[in-house]
């Protein structure tokens, strides 16, 4: 089994149709503009899981928007989970848990994985796909924008866990060979995908910060929808974007340089307290 993780290969399919799903992140975001850039058309699935920044569905439905205004074919889904996620333990969805603060690789951030979300996301990703692919006759591309950043604290991000859920999909699903899956930034960070994003707008006629302003990475926002940058997201965040020397052009509830200073100093902490 081969999991797809480069353009070389993704370019060699006569049916250019990606399902892929849209958080209103950054980095899903990032992923639809990858794939809008190559030429593909999208189907885009969001979903509401009783996650307490569910202003990223607002996000990624203003994504959406402004692609098609710019003329690209992309269908946007909006599924509701929550009556069952809500059940599960979590600090994204609990009321009686607080989203941690701190760097994204410390301990306590695992309270912040929700148990089993991502086979969740793409076993309706995959029926979706496989549907769409039967109905057309044509290959699908399923795409998720997981990456080596999150491979610490959330396991289901890792390549072994998309290997062996591939190869359940495919044992469990006749014309399993019409779908394939794609996960470009796999092996890279929030800052390479930063970098694909700058390239893929600049090929697209989009300006990156109008892009990227429609997005939310932070697990713990205020009522107004400002990033807080504090949680573990808004940390990885932060710092990809000073690491590629542009500022965030998201509202924080505080100035983007008292932001990005804490960042910093929990960056050198961490690095600090790992090395000891």
């Amino acid at each position: 089994m081969e999991i797809v993780t480069s353009n070389t290969q993704m370019d060699g399919y006569s049916m250019k149709h990606v399902v892929l799903a849209l958080s209103g992140g950054m980095d899903s975001t990032c992923l639809l503009i990858h794939y809008l850039a190559r030429g593909y058309r999208a189907t885009c699935i969001s979903y509401i899981y009783g996650q307490k920044h569910s202003i990223e569905v607002e996000k990624a439905k203003a994504t959406v928007q402004l692609c098609q205004s710019n003329g690209h074919d992309i269908r946007h889904h909006i599924v509701d989970l929550s009556p069952a996620m809500k059940l599960f333990d979590s600090a994204l969805t609990s009321d009686e848990q607080e989203v941690p603060t701190g760097h994204y690789e410390e301990d306590q951030m695992k309270m912040t994985v929700v148990p089993n979300r991502n086979a969740i996301f793409a076993s309706i990703l995959y029926g979706f796909a496989l549907s769409k692919a039967k109905q057309s006759g044509s290959d699908v591309i399923l795409a998720l924008g997981v990456h080596s950043g999150d491979h610490a604290i959330y396991p289901d991000c890792r390549p072994e866990f998309y290997e062996s859920l591939h190869e359940a999909f495919k044992v469990g699903n006749w014309d399993h060979e019409l779908v394939e899956f794609d996960l470009p930034f796999l092996h890279g960070d929030k800052e390479s995908i930063l970098l694909d994003a700058l390239d893929s707008t600049k090929t697209l006629g989009f300006d990156f910060d109008t892009v990227l302003q429609n997005t939310i990475t932070s697990y713990n926002p205020d009522d107004s929808g400002r990033s807080s940058g504090t949680s573990g997201s808004d940390i990885e965040r932060i710092l990809a974007f000073h690491a590629i020397g542009r500022k965030d052009p998201i509202p924080y509830i505080l100035p983007w340089e008292n932001i990005l200073s804490n960042a910093l100093m929990i960056e050198k902490q961490f690095k600090g307290d790992t090395h000891d």
